[in-house]
């Protein structure tokens, strides 16, 4: 009786990962600060009697944040001075989203190509 027993080792993929690891690491760095949101700007009434610009229709703009909380969307007032540093974040927060899409990717095509290998290295009987 002959048995054959072979067994695929496939230590490069994790080589493989760690170098992806490092070279995400060091593309999502300079993005800090980051955020996942929108913000939007709104035109509020205030609660002064006499206001000109409610009784004009013009109301007050106001900056809205808008996040998802525990699977909820909740909405955040966001003082002007912040309004920069908050759309930099967002723009920063969709950079990293596309970096872990392109990671995931390139996850996936290193196993596939280790296997391959691995399968074509192995002998035929």
């Amino acid at each position: 009786m002959y048995y054959y027993i072979h067994t695929i080792m496939i230590e490069k993929t994790t080589a493989d990962n760690a170098k992806l690891k490092e070279k995400w690491t060091a593309q999502i760095q300079p993005l800090w600060p980051a955020i996942k949101g929108s913000l939007a700007q709104v035109r509020k009434p205030c609660i002064r009697k006499n206001c000109r610009a409610c009784a004009s229709g013009q109301k007050h703009p106001a900056w809205l944040l808008s996040v998802m909380v525990g699977g909820r969307r909740t909405t955040l007032y966001v003082p002007e001075p912040l309004v920069g540093p908050i759309k930099q974040a967002i723009i920063n927060g969709r950079k990293i989203e596309g970096l872990l899409q392109k990671a995931a990717i390139q996850m996936v095509k290193n196993h596939r190509r280790e296997v391959k290998k691995a399968q074509n290295s192995t002998p035929k009987s």
